[in-house]
């Protein structure tokens, strides 16, 4: 796409509503650095860059919605909030089956997935970091190291922590149990397991940073109401407005980075929601718009230095592509237990998260209380389903727990998102087509996952359960990798392009590998990391 066709003006024809406070900088202003994407690498990056007193752009392909426009109900929200422009699926999961059309469950808005985010904040463990040397070789795993620790992290996650106010961490208190957390915790006791809590958690307990306490609302995942439960939107968005040093546009698709002849990008190309094209100049430009669309920005911006694509002198762009190893058991009981009441996954399991080849698989895995509404349980319980068994389901919903599994799948190297040169947006380009095997591994770990979620929930007189496959991929990562050698990956430990050293990846697409733990919390504190770096090479002239 030619970058000539866009316009040069400030401002004007950004497709959406600035909020207030935002800045206005000028398409042609070269000193600032775009961000692409405003979720959680996103959106903690422009805050602390502009905390810093560098000038952002954000580039928001969705809309700037507020909590109050937050609708509580499952399927009106889901097409309030979510990613639906097209995409194709292919491979043997259970998705390209079920939900061929949707391989994801992202946010299109403002605040990125943090607006629809869990909570749950565990962190990596140490040999969550060095897969390849901890696990060994496992045929059809690309399992490589992280050019980083634990250690390197650590003073990362404390920050990470303290800004978005984490339970059970730096003196931050619990969030009370509800049913659901009852049933699933007197259930680990039973079996002997040990590591269960609450927590750690991005809800409040207690009011926190200009936020109030959880009123222990459900069905929350569709936007917290309440403002209780950390998110960009409402926590750093306003931070950054008043720094005066962000320029937020919702409603800005990127669409290209371009570069200049001597390879470092210098602008993108973005549409607004008219379609019409922009190209905004920069200084960097980092890229965290979630691990499909990342590496399909990159792909699109292939160019004759760049032939495979912006970045991918490995051919890892697309690669490795993750999701987590996840299911759910949904238990019926005798009496109520109405799951459905209080903060969805307040509650944690921790004993799996452990690395033991004796279960018969690498890596470890969590169980963390969840629950569904009645219309999102009859469509995710066994997409499908019919008849009584399915309708039994239903009717005994009140009286149901809900658990989820989620693990560290295998990063394999056909798992991958690339384009799709026969289907197309709305403005005309390639669709991601998104390929995901199952690895054995993967298998192994979610059959075991199953098995204990049974234990769990018959040690304390459950009359029925039921396994239910993985949601559309709530977990995406690992397109765009970090590695030590440029040959292996995409990035450094920093998130900075091995090809392109003003080029930086600041979202899940960089994790080398995906280890136990939910996400957002090692995003977050990624992007921290990523903006001292990134200012410390400014200021001494090397970008």
């Amino acid at each position: 796409m030619s970058s000539e066709a866009t316009s040069n003006g400030s401002g004007g024809g950004q497709g959406g509503t600035r909020p207030a406070g935002s800045a206005d900088f000028g398409h042609d202003d070269d000193s600032v650095v775009v961000v692409i994407g405003s979720g959680a690498g996103g959106g903690t990056l422009a805050h602390e860059l502009t905390g810093k007193g560098v000038k952002v752009v954000l580039l928001e392909a969705g809309p700037y919605l507020t909590n109050e426009d937050y609708v509580n109900n499952e399927w009106e929200a889901f097409n309030q909030m979510a990613w639906l422009d097209p995409r194709t699926t292919s491979g043997s999961w259970r998705i390209a089956r079920d939900f061929p059309n949707l391989p994801a469950w992202i946010v299109k808005a403002v605040g990125g997935t943090t607006t629809h985010w869990s909570g749950a904040t565990p962190r990596f463990k140490e040999h969550e970091f060095r897969t390849r040397s901890t696990y060994g070789r496992i045929d059809g795993a690309n399992l490589l190291d992280w050019p980083l620790s634990l250690a390197d992290l650590e003073p990362y996650y404390d920050r990470a922590e303290r800004k978005m106010g984490v339970t059970h961490r730096h003196g931050r208190p619990p969030l009370p149990a509800n049913n659901n957390y009852k049933v699933f915790a007197n259930g680990a006791e039973k079996v002997g397991y040990r590591h269960y809590a609450t927590g750690p958690y991005g809800t409040n307990a207690e009011p926190f940073d200009g936020r109030p306490a959880s009123i222990q609302d459900g069905f929350n995942f569709q936007g917290d109401k309440n403002k209780s439960k950390w998110s960009i939107l409402v926590s750093e968005l306003p931070k950054s407005l008043a720094t005066g040093n962000l320029d937020l546009r919702p409603g800005c698709h990127a669409v290209q980075i371009t570069h200049a002849p001597d390879g470092l990008v210098d602008g993108v190309v973005y549409a607004d929601a008219e379609g019409n094209l922009h190209r905004q100049a920069a200084r960097a430009v980092a890229v965290a718009a979630n691990a499909i669309e990342t590496p399909r920005l990159l792909l699109l911006s292939a160019s004759p230095l760049f032939p495979d694509g912006l970045a991918n002198s490995s051919g890892q762009v697309g690669r490795n592509y993750m999701r987590h190893t996840t299911g759910s058991v949904y238990a019926q009981f005798e009496q109520p237990v109405r799951m459905y009441r209080g903060e969805t996954m307040a509650g944690l399991i921790a004993d799996e998260s452990r690395h033991d080849p004796d279960r018969g698989f690498a890596g470890g895995y969590y169980m963390e209380t969840i629950s569904l509404g009645p219309a999102f349980l009859a469509s995710f319980v066994d997409p499908g389903a019919w008849g009584p068994g399915f309708a039994s389901i239903l009717d005994g919903y009140e009286r149901t727990a809900g658990m989820w599994i989620v693990g560290e799948d295998m990063p394999q190297e056909g798992n991958r998102i690339t384009l799709n040169t026969t289907v197309t947006d709305p403005l005309g380009l390639p669709v991601p087509n998104v390929h995901f095997d199952d690895h054995p591994n993967d298998v192994a770990m979610r059959n075991h996952g199953y098995g204990q979620g049974e234990l769990i929930y018959e040690a304390v007189g459950a009359v029925s359960a039921v396994r239910t496959p993985p949601y559309p991929s709530t977990h995406n990562m690992g397109t765009a990798r970090m590695s030590e050698r440029p040959e292996d990956g995409v990035v450094n430990a920093f998130g900075q392009a091995h090809d392109v050293p003003n080029l930086f990846i600041s979202d899940g697409s960089l994790f080398t590998t995906g280890a136990a733990a939910n996400p957002t919390l090692t995003i977050v504190a990624l992007a921290i990391r990523q903006a001292e770096y990134l200012v410390e090479q400014m200021g001494a002239g090397e970008i």
